[in-house]
């Protein structure tokens, strides 16, 4: 990978990364330190990764970045017990949906997150969560069911 491939890289894909770790931990600080360190290993590696496949390198590395962390205990995720509460006057989709996010195990809420809101193939999020493609497709339906009985009818949120 050359100096201005890694550039475009850096354009390219760091608010998506940023994104992605604040969806999962709500730590605006920590999501920023893990996409400079996944940036810096990038830089580092950028003789090995092609850079057709840095966009997986990158999300591959800042997933396992934030998995490592929690298992560390050097990061703790914060965990939200949040009750269903939606009333019918309720209008912000998004916290609704943010909500019901929340509420996801780890894995099922990074796939999603990787396939609805990034738009990864099931190939690409198999490579970056190391999961086969019947995996990822299992977690995206479990996850997809439990948000469709977490949010109920549209009815209720309109």
């Amino acid at each position: 990978m050359t100096e201005k491939e890694f550039n475009n890289c850096v354009d390219s894909f760091a608010d998506n990364v940023y994104r992605f770790l604040l969806k999962h931990t709500k730590d605006v600080d920590f999501a920023k330190d893990v996409v400079q360190e996944t940036f810096t290993r990038l830089w580092e590696k950028r003789d090995d990764v092609d850079f057709f496949k840095s966009k997986s390198y990158i999300f591959a590395t800042a997933y396992h970045k934030l998995i490592d962390d929690i298992r560390h205990n050097a990061f703790t995720v914060y965990e939200f017990k949040v009750e269903r509460e939606i009333s019918h006057n309720y209008s912000d989709l998004k916290d609704i949906l943010n909500m019901a996010l929340e509420t996801l195990p780890q894995i099922q809420r990074s796939a999603i997150l990787l396939r609805d809101y990034e738009g990864y193939s099931y190939d690409e999020i198999g490579d970056i969560l190391n999961l086969s493609q019947q995996q990822v497709k299992v977690y995206i339906f479990r996850a997809r069911t439990t948000l469709k009985t977490y949010i109920g009818s549209i009815d209720n949120i309109i």
